[in-house]
């Protein structure tokens, strides 16, 4: 299967001291505690699928952070509806065919691409980053970083972990000159293995995940 790493909502204003509580016992680091006060009335601890739905109740998506449109809402996501209908094969009528498209984002027409990678996974939102490429840079980040792509992070561990990868590449890149592929959206045409490859997606990977983690947002490393 390999690693992704799949960007959370970040919380909604108000609501970050819960959002990081519900993460911590999300992952097993805390505990569900009740206080006395709610045990005399008689609660009960919540289910882990409770805190889930809640957690995700007080969040926003990732998909607004990289101003996504959205079907329904925005102009763009409409008319891009409306292209994908005019390619179908139109079995239906065009409001059925709508329908199934209320409230997606239109990934592909976000503005903020840093938070839209090239190195995406099969099956995946667009906006979910391949983290399984960044095995390829071992010999560049050594192991311990790269051990830590597996680590699920919120958003102040994820913006250390983008700005010591970035470092990294910035050190190489200006020692064999090729500071150019910091500004390079498409991987370069060169052999996998190339010393430029491993550059570019040490480069994508640390400005994915900057965008995330200095807009609040962390990541699920899913693999």
């Amino acid at each position: 299967m390999g690693l992704d790493w799949r960007p959370f909502g970040k919380p909604k204003p108000g609501f970050e001291e819960r959002f990081n509580e519900i993460f911590r016992i999300i992952q097993g680091k805390d505990k569900i505690q009740l206080s006395f006060l709610d045990k005399l009335k008689g609660k009960k601890r919540p289910t882990h699928d409770e805190l889930l739905d809640e957690w995700f109740s007080i969040q926003i998506k990732s998909y607004e952070t990289i101003k996504a449109p959205l079907v329904g809402r925005d102009a763009p996501a409409d008319k891009w509806l409306k292209d994908q209908y005019e390619s179908s094969d139109k079995s239906v009528p065009y409001d059925e065919f709508a329908r199934e498209f209320n409230g997606y984002y239109v990934i592909e027409l976000a503005e903020e691409t840093d938070g839209v990678p090239v190195y995406i996974a099969m099956g995946q939102d667009r906006n979910v980053f391949r983290g399984q490429f960044l095995a390829d840079c071992k010999d560049l980040i050594g192991e311990d970083l790269l051990n830590e792509a597996w680590e699920t992070k919120l958003a102040d561990d994820t913006l250390k972990y983008g700005i010591q990868l970035l470092a990294i590449a910035d050190e190489i890149a200006s020692a064999n000159n090729l500071q150019h592929i910091k500004d390079q959206r498409i991987p370069p045409d060169t052999d996998e293995n190339s010393l430029e490859s491993k550059l570019h997606i040490l480069y994508s990977a640390g400005k994915w995940l900057t965008f995330y983690g200095k807009n609040g947002h962390g990541f699920e490393a899913d693999f």
